[in-house]
This record gives C-alpha cells, structure tokens and sequence, in this order.
C-alpha cells in the first residue's frame, strides 16, 4: 500500500496564495503519475492538476494560469502552488498516484493510492 502525506491547507484571504505538498512514501515515487484533485459537496471531487512522471502538466480551466504543479524526485514530493485564490476554491484537496492514461489524468477514477485530504479555505 502505498502512502501519501499531505500538508500545507489553511484559510487566505481571497488573491492569496497558498502551497500544498505531498509526500510519497514509496520508493517507485518517480515511475508514479501524480495529480491534485479537491472535493466540493456540491461538485464532486474534481481535478484541478496533474502531473506524469515525465514531467508533462495537466490543469483544469479553471486552474490554469493560477495554479502550477510541480515534483521533486529526490524529496518524493509533490507540490501545488495555488496563486490568486477565489471564494469558490474552497474545497478539501488531496493528492493522488497512479498510472494514469494520458488522456484521463484529470479524473479521480485513475488513480489508485489518495492521502487524507487538507482544507483549502478562500473566504469572501
């Protein structure tokens, strides 16, 4: 089984930023895709980022130009720079691996291994 350890959520005024990261505690760490996704209860869960282990980026629209995902091999992490943070970004964010296809690295049902989920709060 492998784990993963987020950190890093927090409540930021709205234009704020805000850093997530997650640890992977697997030693096939870079052979993984990695992807952030965040839970509203009124959306679902949601992709916002991802991330192959060629280093190729994925956004959702809505992430793009605002969010950058990043990885670093020799700390086994995964990283999530949120910039200009909005109301509606308010959401519990986990991060996720797999091997997911190429064509589908947004979507929640391609990745086998979650972490625990960390609240991301952007209020009005």
């Amino acid at each position: 089984q492998v784990q993963l350890q987020e950190s890093g959520g927090g409540s930021v005024q709205s234009g704020g930023s805000l850093t997530l990261s997650c640890t992977v505690l697997e030693s096939s760490y870079n052979a993984l895709g990695m992807g952030w996704f965040r839970h509203d209860p009124e959306k679902g869960r949601e992709g916002v980022a991802a991330m192959a282990d060629s280093g190729t980026t994925y956004y959702a629209d809505d992430a793009t130009g605002r969010f950058t995902i990043s990885r670093d091999n020799t700390k086994r992490t995964t990283y999530l720079q949120m910039n200009s943070l909005k109301p509606e970004d308010t959401a519990i964010y986990y991060c996720a691996a797999g091997w997911p296809l190429s064509s589908r690295r947004l979507r929640a049902d391609e990745y086998r291994y979650w972490g625990q989920g960390t609240q991301v709060t952007s209020p009005h």
